[in-house]
């Protein structure tokens, strides 16, 4: 692959990630300005999701870099674990945080009468430390010797395979980067199938269970309705129904549209690892930031759905909305 395509793969890194970066960035800033100046939100629950949209925040500056990731690059040894390393450890933070938030409405939801008395509830800084500190760990593997720097491609096609040209007079081979220097196949199968999948599938599995129980105190209180007055319990049923459906909706349309492109990214990355086969860099960047933007977007729709997370921006738009119209009478008088 030539220069002139490895520019093609730059420029189409830049024009996917970098309006999607942008978007995710403003709108957790905006959301934990927020919350932050909300005091009745000081506690356990909105402290561990203002640490999810921290993660997502940051998730959402190194988008940019993720694709690169496919890429190779001539980079020193120090740069090439920094370039690999510390995306990765920002999107496996943001996954622990996305579960724990979860973990923590789960708990409130099944057991409500012993909520405050469960570990997250009680010690906040040890669940603050378990979505930080074990991605950090993991991810810190491939620094402490887990990885294949040593092994120096073999051929040319293993150079050229989605990266630079290195002619086999090119001085500096020593310093060829790519994710196959850094993470071992091994590395990637234990990330995929031992984090990534599992946390994904207990994230619906706690989402299921929810709306599970949610249905079944929906027809308890039918049934209470029905036997108190049967004249006003058909238009409570309607808007209780209504209501779950909408919610049995958002969460279908959440996964199809948030879950699925990653599974499906992850699945396709791991079919051509396991095969051995030459990755089509384009193809690899157009995943990678569909399946991760995706994603990214979780916290900000959870945070959409809670008003007093947009209360400030609400009121902000108000007044905008209303000084413009003050400024239109003012310029059309009757």
């Amino acid at each position: 692959m030539n220069s002139v395509d490895q520019i093609d793969q730059e420029k189409l890194i830049m024009y996917i990630t970098l309006p999607l970066s942008s978007i995710i960035i403003l709108t957790n800033l905006l959301i934990i300005v927020s919350i932050a100046c909300n005091k009745q939100l000081y506690d356990t629950p909105n402290y561990l999701f203002l640490s999810l949209l921290v993660a997502d925040l940051c998730t959402g500056l190194a988008l940019p870099f993720i694709p690169r990731m496919g890429l190779n690059q001539t980079l020193h040894f120090g740069t090439c674990l920094l370039v690999h390393i510390f995306p990765n450890f920002l999107f496996l933070s943001f996954l622990f945080n996305l579960v724990m938030v979860h973990y923590e409405r789960y708990l409130c939801i099944v057991h409500p009468l012993h909520y405050s008395q469960f570990w997250v509830h009680r010690c906040f800084p040890a669940a603050l430390l378990t979505v930080w500190i074990p991605p950090l760990l993991y991810a810190s593997l491939p620094a402490f010797g887990w990885n294949k720097w040593t092994e120096k491609p073999h051929n040319q096609s293993e150079l050229t395979e989605s990266g630079h040209n290195f002619s086999e007079s090119s001085p500096d081979k020593e310093n060829y980067c790519s994710y196959k220097q850094i993470f071992p196949d091994t590395f990637i199968y234990l990330e995929v199938y031992g984090i990534l999948l599992p946390a994904i599938f207990s994230i619906l599995a706690m989402t299921g269970r929810v709306l599970w129980i949610t249905r079944k105190q929906l027809r308890d209180i039918c049934k209470l309705s029905r036997s108190v007055e049967r004249s006003t319990a058909s238009e409570q049923e309607h808007r209780l129904n209504l209501r779950y459906a909408k919610c049995v909706t958002a969460v279908s349309l959440i996964f199809l549209v948030c879950w699925m492109p990653y599974i499906i990214y992850l699945h396709i990355s791991v079919m051509l690892l396991r095969e051995n086969s030459e990755r089509n860099p384009s193809l690899n960047i157009i995943l990678s930031c569909t399946g991760i933007g995706s994603m990214a977007i979780i916290p900000i729709i959870l945070s959409l759905a809670n008003r007093q997370y947009t209360q400030p921006a609400r009121k902000l738009l108000m007044k905008f909305r209303t000084r413009c119209s003050r400024i239109q009478d003012l310029r059309d008088p009757p």
